[in-house]
């Protein structure tokens, strides 16, 4: 996966994700090229001030302002919509004589009233600008600044909140007492909190805006966390090319389990739409009968009793494994596990091939050795890892320690490699909230992988496919929908 940081939009670093201190060095890379914080901070209430105006007609708008910079940006958002004929009020936290820096020289500009931040400036108010704070903030919400949201939130005026909505963490999207905000304006590039849920709900509509600041500051700030889209990988995505056959672009081989039948089915059928060229389902001689009355273009293998996967392991043109959808959590899947990760080739594990190690999960991470991707959901995470933080972090060093690449999965799913990139999803819609379409995402991951693709590109493609093809199809969706979509989808990708 590429991971240069060229300044055009479009490119790995219109994606790039900063963490509240990599935004802080930003702006202090930027001051020491040349450039005064006060018009950084110019260019940041201005920028916000016109998408504001923008979005809404002029209104009674009520900016409220809290201590430190972004309150200075509310100051300035202020003043420009009162030039612009908008009638303005102003409540600040604080007294105006303990504002400090940049924030004090913009504050010292606003030639309205000043007024103490109580309700009662919320009175009449058709806008409310949500400058209170920033996306460092630590520690709950309370107080004369809690009482306000809460006025805010019941006075039914629409919410701008600047850089993020007051309450929201930037590095981990909890909410500390945050109200929901309809528009989001941040600077420069978003930062984790604006994707990963709850923060992402509360933001609304996210607009992020260019104050001044060079794109080759990323180059110093070791960004590690992008946002997830095709820019990223489109260059890694297999391709069918004129004269290739089958076994060139990959066999995708799946264990099946007795009970779940339709959990492998669905994956089969999604690793076969994802471009592997043929999968296979092993299945217990005693399921076989289910698995070749329902399926067609998917081969079906019988594994007699005792069940052992070493025949079929040992065909070299079998390309990349998965097991666990619908495997059950048996110490059949544990060594079947085992023994798909001795081959050194790309192993999937998911569901019940996680489940089946929570007891044991120092000899699941000692046996992979090659290319492997866990994709868990949190409940299953758990029974795996004790690390706790934020979700990025905890993908992170689930990765490091496990070796595998980690696809913690949910409506913001975070994707993790051992090298420390990881990746948030947001196009997700909440239809893929339905039985069976985690099996779904395994296969087009696993027919990825099928493919050559790297394990951690292949992870990040498969779910943006995945969301994307139920994003297409909209209300009323269920799994087995899901493969199916994802011809549309890849013809449209490709075409671009």
């Amino acid at each position: 996966m590429t991971n240069s940081v060229p300044g055009q939009s479009g490119e790995p670093s219109a994606l790039a994700l900063l963490t509240v201190a990599q935004t802080n060095a930003a702006d202090r890379l930027t001051i020491a090229a040349g450039i005064p914080g006060t018009t950084l901070m110019e260019n940041a209430g201005s920028a916000a001030a016109e998408r504001i105006a923008a979005r809404w007609s002029p209104r009674p708008t009520a900016v409220l302002c809290g201590p430190g910079h972004n309150g200075g940006d509310g100051f300035l958002i202020a003043r420009r919509l009162a030039e612009a004929g908008w009638p303005v009020r102003l409540g600040l936290l604080c007294d105006p004589a303990a504002l400090k820096g940049d924030a004090r020289h913009h504050a010292a500009l606003w030639k309205g009233k000043i007024e103490p931040l109580t309700p009662a400036m919320l009175e009449g108010a058709g806008l409310v600008v949500d400058a209170l704070f920033g996306s460092g903030l630590a520690r709950p919400i309370e107080g004369d600044a809690a009482k306000v949201l809460k006025a805010a939130a019941l006075s039914g005026a629409p919410v701008a909140a600047i850089d993020v909505p007051s309450g929201v963490a930037g590095d981990s999207g909890v909410d500390l007492g945050a109200v929901p905000a309809e528009l989001t304006i941040t600077f420069f590039r978003k930062k984790p909190g604006h994707l990963l849920l709850p923060g992402r709900a509360l933001c609304g509509e996210v607009d992020v805006v260019d104050i001044g600041i060079a794109a080759s500051v990323l180059a110093d700030l070791g960004v590690t966390t992008h946002e997830n889209a095709p820019t990223l990988w489109r260059a890694d995505l297999p391709r069918a090319v004129p004269g290739g056959n089958k076994y060139g672009r990959g066999h995708a081989l799946i264990y099946g389990g007795v009970i779940m039948t339709g959990a492998a089915r669905m994956a089969a059928r999604a690793a076969a739409r994802a471009g592997a060229g043929l999968t296979t389902i092993a299945a217990p001689e005693k399921a076989w009968p289910i698995y070749a009355a329902a399926l067609t273009s998917i081969m079906v293998r019988p594994v007699p009793e005792p069940e052992t996967l070493a025949p079929l392991l040992d065909d070299p043109r079998i390309t990349a494994l998965l097991i666990g959808p619908g495997a059950g959590a048996t110490p059949q899947t544990r060594a079947h596990s085992l023994a798909m990760l001795a081959t050194g080739r790309p192993v999937l594990l998911d569901a019940d091939a996680i489940t089946a190690f929570q007891h044991d999960s120092a000899t699941l991470f000692a046996a992979i050795k090659g290319p492997c991707v866990l994709t868990p959901h949190d409940g299953e995470f758990r029974r795996l890892f004790a690390t706790d933080g934020d979700k990025v972090f905890r993908a992170r060093a689930a990765s490091r320690q496990s070796g595998a690449v980690i696809v913690l999965k949910g409506a913001d799913t975070v994707v993790a490699a051992p090298d420390g990139r990881s990746v948030i999803n947001a196009n997700a819609p909440a239809t893929l909230a339905t039985a069976g379409s985690g099996d779904v995402l395994a296969g087009i991951i696993l027919g990825l992988l099928a493919q050559g693709m790297e394990p951690f590109a292949a992870a990040c493609a498969g779910v943006w496919l995945h969301g994307e093809a139920a994003a297409g199809f909209g209300p009323g969706l269920i799994a087995e929908d899901l493969p199916d979509l994802l011809p549309g989808v890849l013809r449209e990708f490709l075409a671009k």
